[in-house]
């Protein structure tokens, strides 16, 4: 785990990055924002990446096709300025007791443009292919775009956030509980009251191979 005390100014992106211990290999991730009695507080990205200079240590986000990330990045967000804001990331690495290093855990991304205008959402859905392995975990964004490519940027407007992150159908829909064969993860994302131009969905799945 590891926190951050930001975003303190109003409309930035706040970013925290946990990076798993050497020898270990990256699962999955999470993100927490605090305090929870900011009503303008909460959390727009959660998605795995490398500590590493090709990816700015965690700033950018890991890119369709890549494999074994090693870093979780968090991303929190407010429409105002609160010097009390906290963003945590928390990356779930296989290492102690668990041989991990035969297993390859590959990256999929997708990102789709919106939602835009206000007081609407956006979807994007992501699987692992054939060859991949399986699903094991997922991240989710809504964000300015281009995450893989440059440093994350934050969506068009101040109240936008994220409704979910979750693993689901190829048609975006969340899974029941006890399923055992989901292979797609989506992200829900969300305006506030105001048009966002410019803002994007992002969506991860995290596949993984033990080669067997």
């Amino acid at each position: 785990m590891n926190k951050a005390n930001t975003p303190t100014a109003g409309a930035t992106a706040g970013l925290v990055t946990a990076t798993c211990p050497a020898n270990t290999r990256l699962l999955g991730g999470g993100a927490r924002t605090t305090p929870g009695n900011t009503g303008s507080f909460k959390t727009i990205a959660s998605f795995p990446t490398f500590n590493n200079s090709a990816h700015s240590y965690g700033a950018k986000a890991a890119a369709d096709g890549e494999t074994n990330p090693d870093s979780w990045t968090a991303v929190g967000w407010d429409s105002g300025a609160n010097s009390a804001n906290h963003t945590y990331a928390y990356a779930i690495c296989a290492g102690s007791g668990i041989n991990a290093g035969g297993a390859t855990v590959k990256v999929r991304h997708t990102e789709v443009s919106g939602p835009t205008t206000g007081s609407t959402g956006q979807t994007a859905t992501v699987g692992c292919g054939q060859g991949d392995g399986k699903l094991v975990s997922g991240g989710a964004a809504i964000s300015g775009g281009g995450v893989t490519s440059t440093n994350f940027t934050g969506p068009g407007s101040g109240g936008d956030h994220l409704n979910g992150g979750f693993p689901s159908t190829s048609g975006g829909a969340a899974v029941g509980d006890g399923t055992t064969t989901a292979a797609y993860w989506t992200a829900s994302a969300h305006t506030g009251g105001q048009s966002s131009p410019g803002t994007y969905t992002d969506a991860w799945a995290l596949c993984a191979d033990d080669g067997v």
